[in-house]
Protein backbone atom coordinates (compact mmCIF):
# COMPACT_ATOMS: atom_id res chain seq x y z
CA UNK A 1 0.00 0.00 0.00
CA UNK A 2 1.16 3.51 -0.88
CA UNK A 3 1.85 5.76 2.31
CA UNK A 4 1.56 9.40 2.56
CA UNK A 5 3.81 11.64 4.79
CA UNK A 6 1.80 14.17 6.65
CA UNK A 7 3.24 17.28 8.21
CA UNK A 8 2.49 17.56 11.80
CA UNK A 9 1.72 13.76 12.32
CA UNK A 10 3.87 10.92 14.01
CA UNK A 11 3.01 8.13 11.34
CA UNK A 12 2.40 8.00 7.54
CA UNK A 13 -0.97 7.12 6.40
CA UNK A 14 -1.75 4.87 3.83
CA UNK A 15 -3.08 6.46 0.77
CA UNK A 16 -6.10 4.43 0.32
CA UNK A 17 -8.98 4.01 3.97
CA UNK A 18 -12.17 2.27 4.15
CA UNK A 19 -14.95 4.10 4.58
CA UNK A 20 -17.35 2.84 7.62
CA UNK A 21 -20.75 3.94 7.65
CA UNK A 22 -22.95 1.44 8.74
CA UNK A 23 -25.02 -0.29 6.16
CA UNK A 24 -26.67 -3.61 5.82
CA UNK A 25 -28.34 -5.92 3.46
CA UNK A 26 -31.54 -7.01 3.77
CA UNK A 27 -32.18 -9.18 6.65
CA UNK A 28 -28.58 -9.16 7.96
CA UNK A 29 -27.44 -7.28 11.01
CA UNK A 30 -26.25 -4.37 10.28
CA UNK A 31 -22.99 -4.50 12.66
CA UNK A 32 -22.36 -8.23 11.90
CA UNK A 33 -21.93 -7.12 8.02
CA UNK A 34 -19.79 -4.56 8.54
CA UNK A 35 -17.39 -6.38 10.85
CA UNK A 36 -17.21 -9.51 8.24
CA UNK A 37 -16.60 -6.38 5.64
CA UNK A 38 -13.76 -5.20 7.93
CA UNK A 39 -11.79 -9.02 8.15
CA UNK A 40 -11.97 -8.95 4.18
CA UNK A 41 -10.73 -5.39 4.28
CA UNK A 42 -8.10 -5.97 6.11
CA UNK A 43 -7.60 -9.22 4.63
CA UNK A 44 -7.55 -7.78 1.34
CA UNK A 45 -4.97 -5.09 2.54
CA UNK A 46 -6.49 -2.52 3.53
CA UNK A 47 -4.88 -0.37 6.44
CA UNK A 48 -6.52 2.65 6.59
CA UNK A 49 -10.40 2.82 8.17
CA UNK A 50 -12.32 6.13 8.70
CA UNK A 51 -14.62 6.24 11.49
CA UNK A 52 -16.76 8.15 13.95
CA UNK A 53 -19.70 7.83 16.52
CA UNK A 54 -22.23 8.59 14.24
CA UNK A 55 -21.36 5.91 11.27
CA UNK A 56 -22.10 3.71 14.59
CA UNK A 57 -19.00 1.68 13.30
CA UNK A 58 -16.36 1.92 16.45
CA UNK A 59 -17.46 -1.87 18.05
CA UNK A 60 -17.79 -3.74 14.42
CA UNK A 61 -14.50 -2.36 14.17
CA UNK A 62 -12.61 -3.10 17.10
CA UNK A 63 -14.17 -6.71 16.97
CA UNK A 64 -12.81 -6.81 13.30
CA UNK A 65 -9.41 -5.47 14.44
CA UNK A 66 -9.31 -8.15 17.74
CA UNK A 67 -10.18 -11.17 15.41
CA UNK A 68 -7.93 -10.17 12.48
CA UNK A 69 -4.73 -10.20 14.95
CA UNK A 70 -6.29 -13.71 16.49
CA UNK A 71 -6.15 -14.98 12.38
CA UNK A 72 -2.85 -13.43 11.40
CA UNK A 73 -4.07 -10.83 8.94
CA UNK A 74 -1.98 -8.45 11.12
CA UNK A 75 0.73 -8.56 13.80
CA UNK A 76 -1.20 -5.75 16.23
CA UNK A 77 -3.40 -2.64 16.00
CA UNK A 78 -0.06 -0.78 14.94
CA UNK A 79 -0.33 -1.78 11.75
CA UNK A 80 -3.55 -0.07 10.82
CA UNK A 81 -3.81 3.59 10.89
CA UNK A 82 -7.28 4.65 12.35
CA UNK A 83 -9.34 8.17 11.58
CA UNK A 84 -11.85 9.13 13.73
CA UNK A 85 -14.14 12.56 14.64
CA UNK A 86 -14.49 14.94 17.49
CA UNK A 87 -17.86 15.18 19.38
CA UNK A 88 -18.45 11.48 18.81
CA UNK A 89 -15.56 9.67 19.90
CA UNK A 90 -13.21 9.01 22.91
CA UNK A 91 -10.09 6.29 22.68
CA UNK A 92 -6.92 6.26 24.68
CA UNK A 93 -4.81 6.13 20.83
CA UNK A 94 -5.74 6.89 17.22
CA UNK A 95 -4.00 7.94 14.43
CA UNK A 96 -5.99 11.07 13.43
CA UNK A 97 -7.55 12.96 15.20
CA UNK A 98 -10.72 15.26 13.19
CA UNK A 99 -12.94 18.20 13.87
CA UNK A 100 -15.95 16.42 12.06
CA UNK A 101 -17.66 19.62 10.75
CA UNK A 102 -17.13 23.68 11.61
CA UNK A 103 -20.12 23.64 13.95
CA UNK A 104 -20.78 22.18 17.29
CA UNK A 105 -23.96 20.16 18.86
CA UNK A 106 -24.98 19.77 22.09
CA UNK A 107 -26.76 16.91 22.30
CA UNK A 108 -25.77 13.44 20.45
CA UNK A 109 -27.05 13.18 17.15
CA UNK A 110 -30.38 10.96 17.18
CA UNK A 111 -32.13 11.92 13.78
CA UNK A 112 -31.69 13.60 10.32
CA UNK A 113 -32.10 16.63 10.21
CA UNK A 114 -30.79 17.86 13.12
CA UNK A 115 -33.06 20.24 15.52
CA UNK A 116 -32.04 23.90 15.56
CA UNK A 117 -31.48 24.05 19.30
CA UNK A 118 -28.93 21.79 19.43
CA UNK A 119 -26.80 23.02 16.96
CA UNK A 120 -24.40 25.92 17.73
CA UNK A 121 -21.26 27.91 15.98
CA UNK A 122 -17.99 26.26 16.64
CA UNK A 123 -15.47 27.90 18.66
CA UNK A 124 -12.42 27.47 16.62
CA UNK A 125 -9.56 28.57 18.98
CA UNK A 126 -10.90 26.86 22.11
CA UNK A 127 -11.40 23.32 19.92
CA UNK A 128 -8.14 23.42 18.50
CA UNK A 129 -6.47 24.37 21.45
CA UNK A 130 -7.86 20.95 22.91
CA UNK A 131 -6.77 18.98 19.81
CA UNK A 132 -3.76 20.82 20.25
CA UNK A 133 -3.50 19.45 23.82
CA UNK A 134 -4.35 15.70 22.95
CA UNK A 135 -1.23 15.47 20.11
CA UNK A 136 0.80 16.87 23.09
CA UNK A 137 -0.27 13.90 25.17
CA UNK A 138 0.46 11.32 22.99
CA UNK A 139 -3.49 10.22 22.84
CA UNK A 140 -3.07 10.86 18.61
CA UNK A 141 -0.63 11.10 15.76
CA UNK A 142 -2.00 13.58 14.34
CA UNK A 143 -4.96 16.25 13.97
CA UNK A 144 -6.75 17.57 11.10
CA UNK A 145 -10.15 18.80 10.02
CA UNK A 146 -12.99 17.70 8.08
CA UNK A 147 -15.61 19.85 5.26
CA UNK A 148 -13.53 22.79 6.04
CA UNK A 149 -13.35 25.86 3.66
CA UNK A 150 -10.51 27.81 2.69
CA UNK A 151 -12.31 30.73 5.00
CA UNK A 152 -12.93 28.07 7.84
CA UNK A 153 -9.14 26.91 7.60
CA UNK A 154 -7.86 30.66 7.60
CA UNK A 155 -9.78 31.53 10.77
CA UNK A 156 -8.10 27.91 12.05
CA UNK A 157 -4.85 28.92 10.93
CA UNK A 158 -5.09 32.32 12.35
CA UNK A 159 -4.81 30.90 15.97
CA UNK A 160 -3.16 27.32 15.69
CA UNK A 161 0.20 26.42 17.27
CA UNK A 162 -0.26 22.96 15.56
CA UNK A 163 -1.48 22.99 12.12
CA UNK A 164 -3.63 20.69 10.56
CA UNK A 165 -2.22 17.52 8.89
CA UNK A 166 -5.55 17.00 7.02
CA UNK A 167 -8.50 18.07 5.34
CA UNK A 168 -11.16 15.78 4.80
CA UNK A 169 -13.77 16.83 2.07
CA UNK A 170 -15.89 15.35 -0.50
CA UNK A 171 -13.91 14.95 -3.76
CA UNK A 172 -14.38 12.94 -6.91
CA UNK A 173 -14.19 13.76 -10.68
CA UNK A 174 -17.31 15.39 -10.63
CA UNK A 175 -16.56 17.39 -7.30
CA UNK A 176 -12.85 18.45 -7.79
CA UNK A 177 -12.58 21.32 -5.26
CA UNK A 178 -9.34 22.95 -7.33
CA UNK A 179 -9.56 26.19 -5.39
CA UNK A 180 -9.77 24.23 -2.10
CA UNK A 181 -6.85 21.85 -3.26
CA UNK A 182 -4.92 24.75 -4.11
CA UNK A 183 -5.22 26.33 -0.47
CA UNK A 184 -4.31 23.55 1.33
CA UNK A 185 -1.28 22.29 -0.72
CA UNK A 186 -0.14 25.91 -0.21
CA UNK A 187 -0.43 25.84 3.53
CA UNK A 188 0.94 22.10 3.66
CA UNK A 189 -2.67 20.42 4.46
CA UNK A 190 -3.00 17.18 3.00
CA UNK A 191 -6.73 16.38 1.23
CA UNK A 192 -8.45 13.21 1.61
CA UNK A 193 -11.25 12.86 -0.38
CA UNK A 194 -14.47 11.11 0.68
CA UNK A 195 -16.82 10.21 -1.78
CA UNK A 196 -14.53 9.70 -4.45
CA UNK A 197 -17.43 7.49 -6.08
CA UNK A 198 -19.89 10.20 -5.15
CA UNK A 199 -21.21 7.88 -2.53
CA UNK A 200 -23.72 6.26 -4.96
CA UNK A 201 -25.09 3.70 -2.48
CA UNK A 202 -25.83 6.57 0.34
CA UNK A 203 -29.07 8.16 0.39
CA UNK A 204 -27.99 11.47 0.04
CA UNK A 205 -25.13 11.09 -2.93
CA UNK A 206 -25.68 10.59 -6.75
CA UNK A 207 -24.30 8.07 -9.82
CA UNK A 208 -22.74 11.05 -11.58
CA UNK A 209 -19.45 9.46 -10.77
CA UNK A 210 -20.32 5.73 -12.22
CA UNK A 211 -22.39 6.94 -14.99
CA UNK A 212 -20.11 9.61 -16.19
CA UNK A 213 -19.52 8.37 -20.05
CA UNK A 214 -15.93 10.69 -19.99
CA UNK A 215 -14.80 7.93 -17.29
CA UNK A 216 -16.27 4.97 -18.58
CA UNK A 217 -14.69 5.93 -21.96
CA UNK A 218 -11.49 5.91 -20.46
CA UNK A 219 -11.99 2.85 -18.27
CA UNK A 220 -12.84 1.40 -21.38
CA UNK A 221 -9.60 1.57 -23.19
CA UNK A 222 -7.76 1.29 -20.39
CA UNK A 223 -9.60 -2.37 -19.49
CA UNK A 224 -10.37 -0.73 -16.46
CA UNK A 225 -13.38 0.10 -14.28
CA UNK A 226 -14.93 3.47 -14.16
CA UNK A 227 -14.26 3.02 -9.81
CA UNK A 228 -10.84 2.58 -10.99
CA UNK A 229 -10.36 5.48 -13.47
CA UNK A 230 -12.19 7.56 -10.68
CA UNK A 231 -9.98 6.58 -7.70
CA UNK A 232 -6.60 6.62 -9.90
CA UNK A 233 -7.74 10.41 -11.03
CA UNK A 234 -7.82 11.24 -7.32
CA UNK A 235 -4.43 9.63 -6.84
CA UNK A 236 -3.07 11.51 -9.35
CA UNK A 237 -4.23 14.92 -7.68
CA UNK A 238 -2.14 14.42 -5.09
CA UNK A 239 -4.78 13.54 -2.43
CA UNK A 240 -5.28 10.52 -0.58
CA UNK A 241 -8.79 8.97 -0.22
CA UNK A 242 -11.26 7.24 1.76
CA UNK A 243 -13.28 4.47 -0.20
CA UNK A 244 -16.46 1.85 1.20
CA UNK A 245 -17.98 -0.93 -0.42
CA UNK A 246 -18.93 -4.85 1.32
CA UNK A 247 -18.37 -6.55 -1.94
CA UNK A 248 -14.87 -8.57 -1.35
CA UNK A 249 -13.74 -8.53 -5.04
CA UNK A 250 -14.90 -4.47 -5.53
CA UNK A 251 -12.48 -3.67 -2.26
CA UNK A 252 -9.46 -5.89 -4.38
CA UNK A 253 -10.03 -3.43 -7.35
CA UNK A 254 -10.24 -0.45 -5.77
CA UNK A 255 -6.72 -1.11 -4.20
CA UNK A 256 -5.53 -1.90 -7.94
CA UNK A 257 -4.92 1.51 -8.98
CA UNK A 258 -1.01 2.26 -8.29
CA UNK A 259 0.64 0.31 -11.70
CA UNK A 260 -1.02 2.63 -14.06
CA UNK A 261 -1.83 6.14 -14.74
CA UNK A 262 -3.88 8.63 -16.77
CA UNK A 263 -2.53 9.80 -20.05
CA UNK A 264 -2.45 13.82 -20.29
CA UNK A 265 -5.61 14.00 -22.63
CA UNK A 266 -7.29 11.20 -20.46
CA UNK A 267 -6.68 14.02 -17.54
CA UNK A 268 -7.80 16.96 -19.46
CA UNK A 269 -11.14 15.19 -20.37
CA UNK A 270 -11.52 15.07 -16.62
CA UNK A 271 -10.90 18.41 -15.72
CA UNK A 272 -13.52 19.58 -17.95
CA UNK A 273 -16.63 17.47 -16.66
CA UNK A 274 -19.43 19.90 -15.45
CA UNK A 275 -19.45 19.76 -11.28
CA UNK A 276 -21.95 18.85 -9.39
CA UNK A 277 -21.78 18.80 -5.17
CA UNK A 278 -22.90 15.68 -3.43
CA UNK A 279 -23.13 16.05 0.17
CA UNK A 280 -25.56 18.86 1.30
CA UNK A 281 -25.58 20.37 4.82
CA UNK A 282 -28.46 20.95 5.10
CA UNK A 283 -30.26 18.04 4.42
CA UNK A 284 -28.41 16.55 7.27
CA UNK A 285 -28.48 19.81 9.66
CA UNK A 286 -31.12 21.99 8.38
CA UNK A 287 -31.52 25.08 6.59
CA UNK A 288 -30.94 27.01 10.25
CA UNK A 289 -29.44 30.65 9.51
CA UNK A 290 -26.51 30.80 11.02
CA UNK A 291 -25.32 27.75 9.16
CA UNK A 292 -26.78 29.52 5.69
CA UNK A 293 -22.96 31.13 5.33
CA UNK A 294 -21.28 27.30 5.96
CA UNK A 295 -23.41 25.84 3.30
CA UNK A 296 -22.23 27.85 0.87
CA UNK A 297 -18.54 28.13 2.22
CA UNK A 298 -18.67 24.04 2.23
Amino acid sequence: MQQVTLKNCDKSMPAIGMGTVLSSRPGADPSETMKSALLEAIKAGYRHFNTAFIYQSEKPLGEAIVEAIHLGFIKSRDELFITTKLWELQLDYVDMYLIHHPLRVSETIQKFPVPKEIIHPLDIKGVWEGMEECKNLGLTKGIGVSNFSCKKLEELLSVAKILPAINQVEMNPIWQQKELREFCKAKGIYITAYSPLGAHNTIWGHNRVMECDVLTQIAKSKGKTTAQVALRWIYEQGVSLVVKSLNKERMKENLQIFDWSLTRQDLEKISELPQHKGFNLASRFGPHDFLLQLYAEI
